[in-house]
């Protein structure tokens, strides 16, 4: 009696699928992380504002400063003057950071990160 075994595994076009599938996620992964790692600070830096002394009673470009000194220090690059606006409310001073940032994931395909952060500093 003849008992034909059948084979176990995958085909080499089978591994080369999966490699090149976790390349590619791999590849988004090591794009995104930058963005989120810099989200991340610009969070921190804005929290930390609460923390400091009167911040409520200090004028707009005085804020903006002390802002642009934390985002200085933490390296962000994807972040302006332009991206920060600094309004003044009954409850107090309202910070927010709004920006975007683009990086080219494979030729002309770019991955885009939006990212809108804000903080309310009481009286």
């Amino acid at each position: 009696m003849n008992i034909i075994k059948k084979q176990d595994g995958m085909t080499t076009i089978g591994v080369l699928v999966v490699l090149l599938l976790i390349g590619f996620f791999v590849l988004i992964t090591l794009r995104l992380l930058p963005m989120y790692l810099e989200s991340f600070s610009v969070s921190t830096a804005l929290e930390s504002l609460k923390s400091e002394p009167e911040v409520a009673s200090k004028t707009g470009p005085d804020i903006l400063q002390l802002l642009q000194k934390r985002l200085d220090i933490n390296d962000v690059e994807h972040v302006g003057r332009d991206n920060i606006d600094i309004r003044r409310t009954d409850t107090g001073v309202v910070i927010s950071v709004k920006y975007e940032v683009r990086k080219e994931l494979w030729g002309n395909i770019d991955l885009v990160g939006k990212f809108d952060k804000s903080i309310t500093v009481n009286h």
